[in-house]
């Protein structure tokens, strides 16, 4: 794979990222374990995980993999992300300056190592003072816990003006904003991403094979090992099994027939020659799984499908957006 710039940053990330969502839950330790060899023998660098992703267990089976030798440290660039904190009562939003700091504390202390390359803000707090959580993520890099920040499942808005205050003293800046992007998902397309090339911060791509479903498994039905048919995914998947979704997927599958390709390749590639995209994040259960989305990084759509796949998914545009 061939690196690409975040954004305007010095960082250079693979166009594919290792999601570790799974890790802990539906993934165990030998499973991730080859996972994280292949991605790294295929040129992946960008291995993506929060301290929410089962209560902290995929930070720790990482922090694992790393201190027993499967890869080395210095092989991956570590993205992890803070803000969903688990209480009594179940997981609440906080990313107030003290629970943002701490949380990056802990998940240093979980993945064993004295930094992480790429720190985000897991997704808005309303209750807490925007200011009061980009000062974090100034103190995440001034501290030396976070070689660079950002932002998760944010508006356009709070992006830009993340990028602004970031940026006015030309010491941190805003390296990227990680949203849901698939031909299934365009909606990062009316804010974020006009943003994102205006203002130099750099895309990631969470859920770019549309929740599974742009795979065209769910096409004669849900499959019993998939995620559709888990009792804790369910719901996750259930969105994108609809009139509208079908359409798109079968205009994928088309396309993958022609191109003599599987319907995930030409998923993939549409959405990595999207404008600001810097890596889409890939989360398998299975090295299989795996291995075949990092087959995946070789094809360039030709520009009649591209067009073909944007009219398809075409995302509705109006007022201000659009004049």
């Amino acid at each position: 794979m061939e690196l690409r710039q975040l954004g305007r940053t010095g960082l250079r990330v693979s166009p594919l990222a290792l999601g570790t969502m799974a890790w802990g839950r539906d993934t165990d330790e030998i499973d991730a374990a080859e996972q994280l060899r292949d991605f790294v023998d295929a040129g992946g660098n960008l291995v993506d995980t929060a301290a929410s992703y089962g209560g902290g267990a995929s930070e720790s089976m990482i922090g694992s993999l790393l201190s027993a030798g499967k890869v080395h440290r210095s092989e991956v660039l570590l993205c992890t992300k803070a803000g969903i904190r688990t209480t009594a009562d179940g997981n609440t939003v906080d990313a107030s300056r003290g629970a943002l700091l701490d949380s990056l504390d802990a998940s240093l202390a979980r993945l064993g190592t004295d930094h992480v390359d790429l720190f985000l803000v897991h997704t808005p707090d309303p209750r807490t003072p925007f200011d009061e959580t980009l000062s974090a993520l100034r103190l995440a890099v001034t501290t030396g816990r976070a070689r660079y920040v950002g932002l998760s499942n944010h508006p356009g808005w709070a992006a830009a003006r993340a990028a602004a205050t970031l940026d006015g003293r030309g010491d941190v800046g805003l390296a990227a904003v990680e949203l849901e992007y698939s031909l299934l998902q365009r909606g990062v397309e009316r804010e974020v991403v006009p943003a994102a090339t205006e203002m130099g911060f750099g895309v990631l791509a969470w859920s770019p094979l549309g929740r599974g479903v742009l795979t065209g498994k769910y096409r004669g039905g849900l499959p019993a090992d998939s995620r559709g048919a888990s009792s804790h995914l369910a719901g996750f998947v259930q969105p994108y099994l609809d009139g509208p979704s079908s359409g798109i997927v079968e205009a994928v599958v088309t396309a993958a027939n022609g191109l003599g390709r599987a319907p995930l390749d030409v998923a993939l590639a549409w959405l990595l020659q999207r404008p600001a995209v810097s890596s889409a994040i890939v989360g398998a259960r299975t090295p299989s799984q795996l291995r075949a989305s990092l087959a995946a990084s070789d094809l360039e759509l030709p520009d009649a499908v591209h067009h073909a796949l944007d009219d398809v998914s075409a995302l509705s545009f109006g007022y201000p957006e659009r004049w």
